[in-house]
Parts: C-alpha cells; sequence; structure tokens
C-alpha cells in the first residue's frame, strides 16, 4: 500500500514505524494517542521549514520529537535488550552535501538523532558506536538520561514475554522506529531515522536504521528515504539507496522506485516494513507492505494530516 502525494516545498513526511498489528486491533482511545502524536510532532516541526529553516534541521527537530514521545521505539520509548538494557540507533543526511553523521548502541541518550547531527557536521567518521558513541555524545554536551526515564511496564512486558519465548521481538507490532524526510524552501532534501532495534536483542545488534543507504538516505539528485521495519533485509538490499538508484539509473520515478523496493525487492529476502521519501521537486510517497504505518505529512500545498492503517 502507498500514499503519493506532490507540493510546493517546503515539505515534511514523519513516520513512526509500520508493522503487522492491525489498525482494527487498535482501540479507539489507541488510534486517537497514535494521531495525537503524530500530530503534535507535524506542528511543532514544520514551522521550522515554514519559516525558511534548512531540511536538515527539520528532519533533526521531528525526530527529537518522535524520541521524546514513549509511544515510539526510539528515544524515551526505546525497547528493552537482552540485558534490560536500551541500546538506541540514529542516522541523519543532508542531501544538499552528501554528508551523514549516525551512533549505533547507544545508551541513555535521550536524543540519539541530535547526537548523530553533530557527528554529521565532522569530517573525520561518520558511524559512531556503543561507548565511543556516549563518550563523544558527552563531550558534544548531549543530554543523557537515567534508565528510569526509558522504562515502561508495557515494554519490561514486552521484553520478559520475548525472553519466555527465546526469541528478539519485532519493535513496531504496536510501536515503531522512527524517521522524517524534508525538502526546504532553497529545494534542499534531507533523511534522519532514530530506533530502539528490536526487544530482547543480543550482542550488541544493530539493524539498518543508522546504516547509510540501507535505513537512511538522501541526496538531491534523487530523493530522501527514511526506512521502516525488519531492519536484515533493508541492510541485506541497501534499501534506502536502492530507491534512489532506481531514480538515478532506472529512469524510474519516486513512486514506482519506492514501490518496487517495497513490494517488490524486500518481500523476497523477509522485509516487512515500508518506506517515506520526497524529492526535491516536491513528489512524495509513503509506503508500506505490513498491515500499517503510523505516518504524517504537512506541506506548503498539503494541509497537515496523519495516518495508519
Amino acid at each position: 500500500m502507498h500514499d503519493f502525494f506532490e507540493s510546493k516545498a517546503p515539505l515534511l513526511l514523519i513516520h513512526g514505524g509500520a508493522g503487522d498489528l492491525r489498525p482494527e486491533d487498535l482501540s479507539p482511545e489507541q488510534a486517537k494517542a497514535y494521531t495525537e502524536a503524530l500530530g503534535r510532532v507535524l506542528e511543532g516541526s514544520f514551522p521550522l521549514l515554514a519559516k525558511g529553516g534548512k531540511a536538515v534541521d527539520a528532519v533533526a527537530e521531528a525526530v527529537r520529537r518522535l524520541e521524546d514521545e514513549p509511544l515510539f521505539n526510539a528515544g524515551r520509548g526505546a525497547v528493552f535488550t537482552a540485558e534490560e538494557k536500551h541500546e538506541m540507533d540514529a542516522a541523519i543526511m543532508c542531501g544538499r552535501s552528501g554528508q551523514a553523521g549516525a551512533i549505533a548502541g547507544a545508551r541513555n541518550l535521550k536524543n540519539p538523532v541530535l547526537c548523530a547531527q553533530s557527528v554529521l557536521a565532522e569530517r573525520d567518521f561518520v558511524l559512531l558506536a556503543g561507548a565511543g558513541a556516549e563518550a563523544y555524545a558527552r563531550a558534544k554536551g548531549h543530554v543523557f538520561e537515567s534508565d528510569a526515564y526509558f522504562r515502561t511496564e508495557e515494554r519490561y512486558q514486552q521484553l520478559l514475554k520475548a525472553k519466555e519465548e527465546d526469541r528478539m521481538a519485532l519493535d513496531h507490532h504496536r510501536f515503531g522506529t522512527v524517521g522524517a524526510v524534508a525538502i526546504d524552501l532553497m529545494g534542499n532534501c534531507a533523511a534522519a531515522t532514530s530506533t530502539g532495534g528490536l526487544t530482547n536483542k543480543r550482542y550488541g545488534r544493530i539493524g539498518d536504521s543508522p546504516v547509510i543507504g540501507a535505513g537512511t538516505y538522501a541526496d538531491n539528485a534523487s530523493c530522501a528515504v527514511s526506512c521502516t521495519g525488519y531492519g536484515e533485509p533493508f541492510l541485506l538490499r541497501n534499501a534506502a539507496y536502492q530507491v534512489s538508484a532506481r531514480m538515478r539509473f532506472g529512469g524510474a520515478s519516486l513512486r514506482e522506485a519506492a514501490v518496487d523496493t517495497v513490494e517488490g525487492d524486500l518481500p523476497e529476502f523477509g522485509g516487512d516494513g515500508g518506506l517515506i521519501a520526497l524529492t526535491p521537486g516536491g513528489q512524495a510517497v509513503l509506503c508500506f507492505n505490513s498491515a500499517m504505518l503510523y505516518r504524517g505529512w504537512a506541506g506548503a500545498e498539503l494541509p497537515a494530516g496523519c495516518a495508519i492503517g
């Protein structure tokens, strides 16, 4: 399934994850909570673009706000690892400069995307992990929180269930990876993604979200992409870059490139999830092969809106 829009800049798309929980499985109260959370994020971040702000700053702000919403598996809502900790990944990429920044496996960092944005400004590295990422974040003055800040009873019960079944659990059956893509008034695009990964994950497992080209990608010559779903197939297929490559080298439209990737290529590798993407020219697509994608949009010619199924 996919939504397709066209709008003059500025334009912002956000997602709160994709999963196989059906919309009808949510209570009216739950559905309202998700749509209101998405609405708050759009309301707080789109004005930055409307006032002439940069796309890269807008996606960072949108994802920061998503990280602060406990409904989603990123930042405050991050799931538990097998060690009963929270390990978070984030990435951001600027379509104008082609530069990117990412962190993986960081603990207790309130807003991983802001740390990734700091890395974006560096030239000696693109991706930092674990204790090194945490040391860098502290050196840059990023905010850390105690374990209690990230703990919710529902997340803990998810962990206990996953341990009982001896498996890693997808984070987005009801809660998911978050992301944003944007174009600004200068016609530049950007993308950002953040996640807490999988419930009960072991061995420092890292998914697609912080890997440039897999879960996050932006290029003014084609599009900006943020992915969500079961990360390993997105890693194997370079899903975010694949959308760009289909456009640049295969002559596909944004809609064709996104649909062919999400509904054609990824399922062959067990890829369950979706992506949001837009072009500097104002085409936008929100595409998923799962039962639902928590998503929202706002643009110069596109009234703000949200959807789940």
